[in-house]
């Protein structure tokens, strides 16, 4: 389990006697998980927002500082040894304001063990230039599906990534903000063909290479 006040403590617990949980063991970084989802017995995938320490200056009433989330933050988490998680790899990606629907429903996240596959959602927020300060947000740049392959040798590898905004480049230059129906939602596979939903558009997209095979707009 996960909670969150400045720094993430990844709690593993003994539930054997399940009248007297017991802390077996515990991590403490920067971040929290929103998600936590198992790869193996042995081994946890976090999925949440990455942080940085508020100013020294900003403190609750109660003495206590807090943090400024950042972007969106996978982890694999190593639990093999219940006294000594470890932090294997993680993935950082975007700034203030990126987002993901798997953050808030765990429908939208797709993983499978074996294709070594990991899918997740993304609205991109980048900030342009040097940033100003850390609760500096960043601008929508990209909207779509993260695909990754997953194993625990190399971690998150991205893979590619899939739109359903046929122009997004020049929708953001004009000055506008994308049209969320068609963010994509959710990612599913048949055999290896990726199939991707938003609220405009049904998109079926090689596994292997993530090349377009076909759209129904809606």
């Amino acid at each position: 389990m996960v909670t969150f006040k400045k720094v993430d403590p990844f709690f593993v617990l003994d539930l054997s006697d399940h009248q007297n949980p017991v802390v077996m063991g515990e991590l403490k970084i920067p971040g929290y998980s929103d998600y936590l989802h198992p790869y193996d017995e042995n081994h946890i995938i976090g999925l949440g927002k990455d942080a940085v320490d508020a100013d020294g200056d900003l403190i609750d009433d109660r003495g206590f500082g807090f943090a400024w989330y950042q972007g969106v933050k996978m982890a694999l988490f190593d639990v093999s040894d219940p006294t000594n998680p470890v932090e294997m790899d993680t993935v950082n990606i975007g700034d203030r304001g990126t987002d993901s629907e798997a953050l808030h429903n765990h429908k939208a996240f797709l993983f499978n063990k074996d294709k070594e596959l990991l899918v997740i959602p993304i609205t991109l927020a980048e900030i342009q230039g040097e940033p100003s300060a850390d609760n500096q947000y960043g601008e929508v740049t990209f909207q779509g599906a993260y695909v990754y392959n997953i194993n625990l040798a190399g971690g998150f590898d991205l893979k590619g990534r899939i739109t359903h905004h046929d122009n997004f480049d020049e929708l953001l230059a004009g000055g506008y903000t994308f049209d969320r129906n068609s963010a994509i939602r959710r990612g599913l596979y048949i055999e290896d063909v990726l199939y991707t939903m938003s609220n405009a558009r049904l998109q079926l997209n090689d596994l292997v290479t993530l090349d377009l095979l076909s759209k129904l707009d809606f």
